[in-house]
């Protein structure tokens, strides 16, 4: 790992892989390579998901981890996962944490699950008023 990459630690790696288990990827590398629309791309698809998958066509075995640097150190983003032609990334986005931090927790209705527990809940409604 480069110096300009998060680092992650074995749990939160763990954690990660678990997370982008079910994603499709977002970003496919093909024959250009990593041009920088390309480049572009990935750090819109970082800022909007912060956890992304890649995949690469046509790119040889030796030359995907190189690739797979050189995006973490451009985009300044961790190494989540390499699998094949399969790359997991990830970068926190702090616009988000700060803005589910000040964000109040809204309690959401739950439908009632039968008749007489929605007429209980009506019952108790009119009680308190």
């Amino acid at each position: 790992m480069t110096e300009n990459t998060t680092p992650l630690s074995p749990i939160q790696r763990r954690a990660l892989r678990a997370a982008a288990h079910h994603l499709n990827p977002v970003v496919s590398i093909s024959q250009k390579g990593l041009t920088p629309s390309v480049l572009a791309e990935i750090d819109r698809s970082l800022k909007a998901h912060e956890l992304i998958k890649l995949r690469l066509y046509g790119i040889e075995r030796e030359n995907r981890a190189t690739l797979f640097t050189e995006i973490c150190t451009a985009l300044n983003c961790a190494e989540v996962q390499h699998i094949g032609n399969l790359l997991v990334l990830w970068r926190e986005n702090p616009k988000d944490a700060s803005a589910q931090e000040s964000a109040p927790a809204r309690r959401r209705k739950e439908p009632p699950a039968t008749k007489k527990q929605a007429a209980a809940r009506s019952e108790a409604r009119s009680r308190k008023r």
